[in-house]
């Protein structure tokens, strides 16, 4: 298997200790060289703060990488968009071919579930595009939910995205969306949608004892847990949907398509915010691995 455990991240996992995974599209294509980078360390660091074991996972020369070291995630930022944002589809062809790849959370999941991950925290994930109904565009974050025995702690499904369509397929797939600490569906920059997810998890402990029976009755699939942006951190509703309606014209007017679509309107809305919503997205990032992190925990205990 073309697959590099970092000695750390598999001594953890033959320990039992908690190991959370991370993905490399957010250094490459999520934020400026710097930054990327600093944020990607800030987040590994937290997660160490928090009793776990980081795994960014990112693909170079072909090997995916289950733990990429500090000099990997610098030359990750350094590259940036000149990798491959690599999915389900493109994985294959990526590594036989020998070249870098970043993870969406599609591979992402994949490949912590081939290196034993059980969680993976990330941003928000892709889902069901506004217009769907005629462009069919929906991402392969919900395909690879629905078959892939990893569970993601993420602030809910992407704000650019058509959040009803997205719980939908969500549903359809099998997939349980649980909320930590709501009963609604976080919107990632914001912290409610008005749309109903089907549990509310009081604590870690609630969150490890559900993924543990979904995993010994052998429904295979992902878990989303959705985590709200902190309240601070939360940007006005009103203000930040009129942005993304914004960009999405602009968007269709410039044609762009398909896996374009993404990168696009999170750079867009940044530009139209002066920095506001990359600012809120790194923000829900960091607490995101702070309560993936004492998930993972709770889990490792009852093993």
């Amino acid at each position: 298997m073309n697959i590099k455990i970092n000695p750390e991240v598999k001594e953890a996992l033959e320990n039992n200790r908690p190991v959370v995974a991370l993905e490399s599209t957010i250094i490459s294509h999520g934020m400026p060289y710097p930054q990327n980078v600093e944020t990607a360390y800030k987040v590994e660091e937290i997660v160490r703060e928090n009793g776990g074991v980081p795994a960014t996972i990112g693909i170079i020369d072909g090997v995916g990488i289950v733990g990429m070291n500090k000099e990997e995630i610098e030359a990750f930022g350094k590259r940036g968009p000149e990798i491959t944002k690599v999915s389900r589809r493109d994985l294959a062809t990526i590594m036989a071919e020998g070249l870098w790849g970043a993870t969406t959370v599609a591979t992402t999941m994949i490949l912590a579930k081939l290196a034993g991950v059980e969680f993976f925290v990330t941003g928000g994930i892709g889902g069901v595009h506004r217009g769907a109904e005629e462009t069919f565009d929906v991402s392969a974050d919900l395909e690879e939910l629905g078959r892939t025995n990893v569970t993601v702690i993420c602030a809910g499904a992407k704000a650019i995205l058509d959040l009803p369509k997205t719980l939908e397929v969500l549903e359809t797939k099998g997939v349980p969306v649980l909320g930590y600490g709501t009963n609604e569906l976080p919107a990632f920059y914001t912290r409610t949608s008005g749309l109903k997810v089907d549990y509310n998890l009081k604590d870690p402990e609630t969150a490890a004892r559900i993924i543990s029976m979904k995993r010994e009755l052998g429904l295979d699939g992902g878990v989303l847990i959705t985590n709200p942006i902190p309240e601070e951190e939360s940007m006005d509703e009103a203000e930040i949907n009129g942005v993304i309606d914004k960009a999405i014209k602009e968007m269709d007017e410039r044609g762009i398509k398909g896996k374009d679509c993404t990168p696009f309107l999170l750079a867009k809305v940044a530009e139209i915010t002066e920095g506001k919503s990359l600012d809120a997205n790194i923000k829900l990032v960091f607490n995101n691995a702070k309560v993936g992190t004492e998930i993972a925990k709770a889990y490792c205990k009852l093993k």
